[in-house]
């Protein structure tokens, strides 16, 4: 039977439609294909970007701020420097986009004497001179490692700190002292701004000034220098006893003597006693309480020595130092009241309560007896080596003393007469 005209028509028109139909649904598929793709895409760039820029903030917050306040600009490690500021085009970035979220890059291995060299640096840095201001000075030396072991061979040393106006006069017998025990001890001068008259090379006061400002008898800023003394001290994680000096001041003893007797003591060595006379409670300010009450007030020697656990307490008190600052001022004399009654508020537990650096008020007056020449004797010096009897660690010692003062410049040539046979020291 012959196929009509009409019916190969609209046989065609079907195929068609049926054509077309199928393209457009491909094109939908086709399309939504790549809207779901382009999706996936542009989610895995913005991820990436994020990454990066997460990456580009951390790396300028260590650059910048880790440096800066944990190891301060004077002391950072050196390897620091060595890590530069990423961008999103550094190969850090990439590593990041082209590998998994959870692998980190290997840094490249620090060099062993680098890096020794570095950690000397932290743990006592070699030029005491810096541009940290005493705010500063005070955070950075307040910090303690949490770590019971030293990640290095440590040697505990005493921190012999003097405070002096400028030169020291008996400078050549303390050299003495000192001859033979490098490594047991730092030496940490403070004088006035306006001095810069360097020791010799082969001193050991050499180049051991610090940054100092002035200083005023009696008032806060000697006080001032004395926590700034210890914090530049603080500073070496090695020194271990601090100890205050002033240019008038002789040791009694040998070295030897002097540092077993500190390393091995239990307390520290700060005068602190409650005195009920005008002198004593009668400079007690009212207007300190409640944060200083007038039970907690005590008086003492200037002259300390101190374990490093209570140096680090005196440099980060920032409780009672503006109380004092503010309301102990002549005739309230701030040096004679303030770490006595810090000492005796914050850890009486880990104190003597005496000094160990003798003077002579027999003759009364605002001012200790200074000596000259012709009071320098073996008889004298025996009396301020053995002529009182002590507590020294739950025992009973009659050696109390171990620094005496004050010393005018003509007394050193027969102290150092004096010297190798009655302190030991080499002639």
């Amino acid at each position: 039977m012959p196929i009509s005209h009409s019916y190969i028509k609209a046989h065609k028109e079907m195929k068609q439609c049926r054509f077309t139909l199928f393209v457009k649904e491909l094109s939908i598929r086709i399309r939504r294909e790549v809207r779901e793709g382009s999706f996936q895409i542009t989610t895995t760039i913005v991820f990436c970007l994020s990454v990066a820029f997460f990456v580009v903030i951390l790396g300028m917050f260590i650059n910048d701020h880790v440096r800066k306040f944990i190891v301060s600009e004077e002391f950072y490690l050196p390897q620091l420097t060595k890590f530069s500021q990423l961008s999103p085009w550094s190969p850090y970035s990439q590593f990041l986009c082209n590998t998994s979220l959870f692998s980190s890059p290997t840094l490249p291995p620090l060099n062993s004497s680098t890096s020794s060299r570095a950690l000397r640096d932290l743990i006592a840095p070699k030029e005491l001179w810096h541009s940290m201001n005493d705010k500063e000075l005070m955070w950075r030396a307040s910090m303690v490692p949490h770590f019971v072991d030293y990640p290095y061979d440590r040697t505990p040393k005493v921190a012999f700190m003097f405070l002096s106006r400028g030169r020291l006069p008996l400078a050549s017998l303390w050299e003495k002292f000192f001859k033979g025990h490098a490594g047991l001890y730092s030496i940490y001068l403070h004088t006035s701004p306006e001095f810069n008259t360097e020791m010799p090379e082969s001193s050991v006061f050499y180049k051991r000034r610090i940054p100092s400002k002035s200083v005023d008898w009696g008032k806060a800023t000697m006080v001032d220098a004395e926590r700034r003394l210890l914090a530049n001290a603080l500073l070496d994680f090695s020194n271990e006893r601090f100890v205050l000096l002033s240019e008038t001041c002789i040791p009694l003893f040998n070295f030897t003597t002097i540092y077993k007797y500190l390393i091995n003591s239990n307390h520290s060595f700060v005068s602190s006693f409650d005195d009920p006379r005008h002198i004593g409670r009668g400079r007690y300010n009212k207007r300190m309480f409640p944060t200083v009450t007038l039970p907690d007030w005590r008086k003492g020697s200037q002259w300390f020595e101190v374990h490093r656990k209570l140096a680090i307490e005196i440099v980060s008190d920032v409780t009672y130092y503006p109380i004092f600052q503010e309301h102990c001022r002549p005739p309230c004399y701030m040096d004679e009241h303030y770490l006595a009654t810090l000492v005796n508020k914050l850890r009486p537990d880990l104190n003597s309560n005496r000094s160990i650096t003798w003077v002579d008020w027999s003759r009364g007056g605002s001012h200790p007896t200074k000596f000259v020449r012709k009071d320098v004797s073996e008889a004298f010096l025996n009396q301020a080596r053995h002529g009182f009897n002590c507590s020294y660690n739950s025992g009973l010692s009659s050696i109390c003393f171990l620094f005496a003062r004050k010393f005018h410049p003509s007394t050193l040539e027969p102290l150092l007469r004096i010297a190798p046979s009655l302190l030991g020291f080499d002639p």
